[in-house]
């Protein structure tokens, strides 16, 4: 994605040769994608895809995506 506009940049990071990078941002599994330290995509996504998930609103901390429970 980075090289269709120069507002993007990408820095392709080898985990094993950066531990403390690989802990930083906890990757588990390759590729893992990082978005302004907010965003995280892991594994490789159709291009549509992976600009839905970067573009993908963050949910702040402490909710989830499941429907609330009904008493």
């Amino acid at each position: 994605m980075a090289f269709a506009s120069p507002q993007i940049t990408a820095t392709a990071v080898e985990a094993t040769e950066f531990p403390d990078l690989a802990r930083r941002y906890q990757v588990s599994g390759v590729p893992k994608t990082v978005v302004n330290d907010e965003i995280e995509i892991l594994g490789a996504l159709p291009p549509d895809a992976f600009i839905a998930e970067a573009l993908r609103p963050k949910e702040p901390e402490g909710e989830s995506q499941q429907a609330p429970r009904r008493e």
